[in-house]
């Protein structure tokens, strides 16, 4: 599912595609960073729910949840098994997890949303803004054309549904009424990065890294500035402090945007 709007943006190159190998390195390089990343900010232990990408189920963000559990979240995967697109009955059932979570809690929910899964968790808050603290999504198609992927015809062909669909992208591109944060790579193999590029402003921002598509989940990088952007007060958010390691880490994501 990727937007309405016809930009003429090109999908990522084969050899990036090819590039997506890379995220076995990522995924070592998290684990191994593992005691590093316990240096980021504890949490106030708010649930989370974490969304997975198309055709992943909860084992893609078994890592990533593991963390923020490390980190003082209430953790939680989406419980639909694969995602296999917006099929009858998956919406209803994120937003009756959604509100479960909210009421057994009493406080707002964070969601997460890996590629498909950030345009649900985009979704989500257009709809349901009184019960989410947090959007953060992690190399999703919101905005450019519905085919700057190279998973538009696995959407298609594992949903039933036209990769083209305007009545759901209406609420998914404009910037969610909650704080949100983008995490991007201008090196993503699957989905061309213009397209996850959010428009900032007081309570919405990019982070960029350096990373295939397949591994945002577990890059190291990508687990710091979750639990960086999680971590703030309720109702006191500010952008994202990409620090001395800026350039090699966080490069600057307004650069020949």
């Amino acid at each position: 599912m990727t937007t309405a709007t016809h930009e003429p943006i090109a999908p990522p190159s084969r050899l990036l595609l090819l590039a997506e190998a890379r995220a076995l390195w990522e995924t070592g390089a998290g684990l191994a960073m593992w005691p590093l990343l316990q240096l980021a900010p504890r949490g106030d232990g708010h649930p989370v729910l974490v969304l997975p990408g198309l055709v992943a189920s909860d084992m893609s963000t078994l890592l990533l949840r593991r963390y923020l559990s490390s980190r003082g979240y209430d953790a939680h995967g989406w419980g639909q098994g694969r995602n296999f697109g917006p099929r009858a009955g998956v919406e209803d059932r994120m937003v009756d997890q959604l509100k479960t979570l909210a009421d057994k809690s009493g406080q707002k929910v964070s969601v997460i949303g890996w590629s498909l899964g950030g345009v649900y968790a985009r979704l989500l808050a257009s709809a349901q803004k009184d019960l989410i603290r947090n959007v953060i999504t992690l190399g999703s198609p919101f905005s450019g054309s519905p085919r700057a992927t190279n998973a538009w015809r696995v959407y298609e062909g594992v949903s039933g549904q036209s990769s083209h669909d305007p009545r759901r992208m209406k609420f998914v591109e404009p910037t969610p009424p909650v704080p949100t944060t983008s995490i991007f790579s201008r090196t993503d193999g699957v989905v061309a990065w213009r397209c996850s590029l959010e428009k900032t402003g007081p309570q919405s921002e990019n982070i960029e890294v350096i990373a295939s598509h397949l591994g945002l989940g577990a890059h190291p990088a990508v687990l710091y500035a979750v639990a960086d952007r999680l971590a703030q007060p309720e109702g006191q958010w500010k952008p994202f402090n990409r620090g001395l390691m800026g350039p090699l880490v966080y490069p600057d994501p307004d650069r020949n945007a």
